[in-house]
């Protein structure tokens, strides 16, 4: 019997490649006699883990050699701090789009340490598109500009990247791996593993190395890019179980054919949701069309009393975690990486099953 289609927003799906993998190599990784989890960070095991896996993740974005890929831990809201920490470099003010939730909690966190300049915001008509560039207003004196491409909550995702003329610290924590990535763009790049790449417990930073040396006073060593960098992400003993995880993804990832044949993958499965949402008359989406996540898609029923037989059947349908954001309600398909397409028409089929026989 195949496993259910897991829709979570995160900690989400992986690939079952990657379990089955994972499960042989559990009690003995490759002969050592050692469980990955029980192996010391510095020993020659692990350090052969890790160090492919950081190739493997530059070649998949074609990182430059002049960006550091880091390996930490605290989660993309350890980066809300960290990013103003490391990026400031003496001066007093950052921008940010305000596009989402995850936008307000990176802003709040910036305010900590800097003057926030908020360049536009599309909170009035709750987040269900992203401001215009022509309506930005930057602040000449900004150290960077700060932004969520992909808001997980609301589904709302910008498809461009913005030139501005500062560094680019950007949250791509739901899209990073699921399709190709300009890194050169960007002077900060940060991702919590736990939707596309791995378990939770281990976030990507990708860090310009010129951004990196200049952190604001005080600023733990812990949460200094630098230092980080510097020691190969061991600093400190690192989430080494999540990094063997994510390196297993990006092997598979490898074999899928690389974040060109990924981004195929998931914009078809994006598009036929859409379609089947759009066609329904009974299903809704709240998202200007043109700004629609291809990883996170909202959509309410007629009546919010179909809410709970909708969840109930889904699940006894093999169709888990579908139930939208406690802070927006309805529903949310979060179809990453990990979901084939298989899964998807699954999805779609049984909406048009229910819409059936309920609407």
């Amino acid at each position: 019997m195949p496993r259910p289609y897991n829709f979570s927003a995160g900690p989400a799906m992986l690939p079952e490649a990657v379990l089955e993998q994972a499960k042989a190599e559990m009690l003995d990784w490759r002969g050592s006699g050692m469980s990955v989890m029980e192996m010391s960070h510095r020993g020659k095991e692990f350090v052969a883990i890790a160090e492919q896996a950081e190739a493997d993740l530059r070649e998949l974005l074609g990182v430059p050699t002049n960006y550091k890929a880091l390996f930490l831990q605290g989660g993309a809201s350890s980066q809300f701090a960290m990013v103003p920490m490391n990026l400031l470099r003496g001066k007093a003010k950052a921008d940010y789009l305000n596009t989402g939730q995850w936008s307000k909690k990176a802003i709040s966190e910036a305010k900590k340490f800097c003057q926030v300049n908020v360049v536009a915001s599309s909170e009035a008509v709750n987040f269900t598109t992203v401001p215009t560039r022509d309506t930005w207003k930057c602040d000449p004196d900004a150290a960077y500009l700060h932004y969520t491409p992909n808001e997980t909550i609301n589904g709302v995702e910008m498809h461009e990247i913005p030139e501005v003329g500062v560094p680019l610290a950007v949250d791509v924590s739901s899209t990073l791996l699921s399709r190709p990535l300009d890194v050169s763009k960007f002077g900060v790049i940060y991702a919590g593993a736990q939707k596309n790449i791995g378990p939770a417990g281990l976030t990507i930073v990708i860090v310009r190395e010129d951004l990196m040396g200049q952190t604001v006073a005080g600023a733990p060593t812990m949460l200094d890019y630098a230092a980080m960098a510097k020691e190969g992400s061991m600093y400190n003993t690192p989430p080494t179980y999540a990094w063997y995880i994510a390196g297993l993804v990006f092997q598979w990832l490898k074999a899928q054919g690389g974040l060109t044949a990924m981004a195929e993958r998931n914009q078809a499965k994006a598009e036929l949701l859409y379609k089947a949402i759009d066609e329904s008359g009974f299903y809704k989406n709240p998202v200007d069309p043109a700004y629609r996540s291809w990883m996170n898609v909202p959509f309410t029923l007629p009546d919010e009393a179909m809410d709970k037989p909708f969840l109930a059947e889904a699940k006894s349908a093999g169709l888990l975690t579908l139930a939208g954001h406690r802070s927006v309600g309805g529903m949310r398909a979060s179809i990453y990486n990990a979901i084939p397409l298989e899964g998807v028409k699954a999805l779609v089929d049984f909406m048009a099953d229910f819409q059936k026989r309920r609407g």
